[in-house]
């Protein structure tokens, strides 16, 4: 499995691109975008003409404009779809409403797509795209609607996790529709049960896997003491 990333505009949102294995200029490999945040359409671009890759659809780990504001010129520019679960459609239709400060500023200068153009992402459905099989797991907290996605990277099983988890950390959870007992209950149910050896592709900063975090972590600590069923 090829993996292919960069960091996106002022949040450092990763931005990646994954395919069955790198093109070339005369034979050009399918692959999937994931996240194209902020200015991420140029360095996209560049990344994808190096790799000899071209997609075939973008998949949203979740609504947030340092995850989403490139997503509508991508999608137009290659002509393909958009994936995000329906929890955060209201991130598109109202960007201002369910970002804070940082970023509703941003919402009046950015176009999304229409909610009623993107695919809607289901929990526990797969996704069969360019090659690549991502499994869907529906991961509410920092957002309603937040998802990670997993792949196999053919020598260990991985996770594009979004901002469910970091090296070291988890996402915000106080921003309009975080919920903390959510965050919780969805690392209890999605991440904990993971194999050790899963490495993880995060929203933000460096991967890790799930066995360091499981170690290290305070937050995965946390949801691995924290009593069943709380939240949802």
């Amino acid at each position: 499995m090829l993996i292919r990333s960069f960091p996106a505009g002022a949040f450092g949102t990763n931005c990646y691109a994954v395919a069955p294995r790198a093109g070339s200029s005369a034979l050009r490999q399918e692959c999937v975008v994931v996240d194209p945040g902020m200015d991420a359409v140029e360095p996209l671009g560049r990344m994808l003409a190096e790799s000899g890759l071209h997609p075939v659809a973008v998949v949203l780990t979740h609504g947030h404009l340092d995850h989403t504001f490139s997503v509508l010129p991508v999608c137009q520019g290659y002509g393909i779809p958009a994936y995000l679960h329906p929890a955060d459609d209201g991130m598109l239709a109202d960007p201002a409403r369910w970002h804070g400060p940082q970023l509703a500023q941003l919402a009046g200068a950015v176009q999304l797509p229409d909610p009623e153009d993107v695919e809607p992402l289901v929990d526990g459905a797969r996704l069969s795209l360019a090659g690549v099989d991502l499994t869907v797991r529906h991961a509410p907290g920092h957002t309603p609607g937040s998802v990670v996605f997993s792949l196999d990277l053919g020598d260990a099983p991985g996770l594009l996790a979004g901002d469910v988890l970091f090296a070291g950390s988890v996402g915000r959870v106080d921003l309009p529709g975080g919920s903390w007992a959510d965050m919780l209950q969805s690392l209890q149910d999605v991440v904990l049960p993971l194999d050790d050896d899963t490495v993880v592709l995060p929203g933000h900063g460096p991967a890790t896997t799930v066995g360091r975090e499981r170690a290290t972590n305070p937050y995965l600590a946390e949801a691995a003491g924290a009593p069943k069923g709380r939240g949802l």
